[in-house]
């Protein structure tokens, strides 16, 4: 594919299980890049096993970057991905490699081609309050708090959302705008769509399932389960976005003996692929331009 070596960068999305690292590091090793992780569960220390981060095997073939590097404790967004991978994206510029960004996360391609809308840094002091508040009174509540405030942006949010509400209310008190107002602007997008070969690993539904069904497997094998036993041990508020990471909910049900291990594998292969149709849908309506790469 020498065709690719124009580009900025090649980006390369796709469903869960669907072959989007291997292809990426097969990408790398042809053009001298380096595999740049889109994934919001992957940059996530506490779980190697269970969101299938990249083996020792495919770290040492070809350099990664912004894989496993934050804190489980920390409510990691995608604004702090762009930031993270603009630094990478310059360090490529002055070392003349090419990033191939690779991922389920949507919401970060997005951002990286159209950018974030400019919304100042919120003092940690107005952040952790707001927090504090999530834990004291819950979500429903500051949704209420949010409708008196910002009804526009309460109107857009799910009630039960803490960490969307959260977000909302201390963006209203740190600028004395809604956070629906800040997201009408643009932002700038580090990548422009036409300095980017787009890719997107496809694969046929069945086929894909079977193979999400196979990795789960191996990852209970390979110690899901106390990968999980140790992260719970940590005490991690459940509204993190780690905690929402496939699996976690039903294996720490297992340990606190609630249901049986084969129950809640079966629960995650089910939610595995319900996440796996939301990301074809998504992927169907955003990336339509994409090209589709069989893998």
């Amino acid at each position: 594919m020498d065709e690719i070596k124009p580009y900025r960068a090649i980006l390369i999305a796709g469903p869960t299980a669907s072959g989007k690292s291997a292809l990426a590091v097969r990408m790398a090793q042809q053009h001298g890049g380096i595999v740049v992780n889109a994934d919001s569960m992957q940059v996530y220390s506490d779980l190697r096993i269970l969101t299938a981060r990249p083996s020792e095997t495919e770290l040492n073939t070809v350099p990664h970057a912004l894989y496993g590097y934050v804190s489980g404790s920390e409510p990691y967004s995608v604004g702090h991905w762009l930031e993270d991978v603009a630094e990478v994206l310059d360090e490529c510029g002055r070392s003349g490699r090419v990033p191939i960004i690779t991922g389920g996360t949507g919401l970060y391609f997005k951002a990286l081609l159209e950018g974030l809308s400019p919304i100042p840094r919120i003092p940690s002091e107005i952040r952790e309050h707001w927090r504090s508040q999530a834990a004291l009174i819950g979500a429903p509540r500051l949704h209420e708090i949010l409708a008196t405030r910002d009804p526009e942006s309460a109107a857009r949010l799910r009630p039960e959302d803490t960490q969307r509400l959260t977000r909302a209310l201390e963006v209203l008190e740190a600028t004395g705008r809604s956070l629906s107002d800040w997201q009408r602007e643009p932002g700038r997008p580090l990548v422009a769509v036409d300095d980017a070969l787009c890719l997107v690993a496809s694969m046929d539904r069945a086929e894909l399932h079977r193979r999400a069904d196979a990795r789960l497997n191996a990852m209970m094998v390979a110690g899901a389960l106390i990968e999980v036993e140790v992260l719970a041990r940590k005490g991690y508020a459940t509204d993190l976005p780690l905690m929402r990471a496939l699996g976690v909910g039903p294996l720490i049900e297992v340990l606190a003996g609630n249901v049986g291990l084969e129950a809640a594998v079966e629960r995650t292969k089910l939610d595995t692929r319900q996440y796996i149709k939301r990301q074809e849908t998504w992927l169907n309506r955003n990336m339509i331009a994409w090209k589709k790469v069989f893998t």
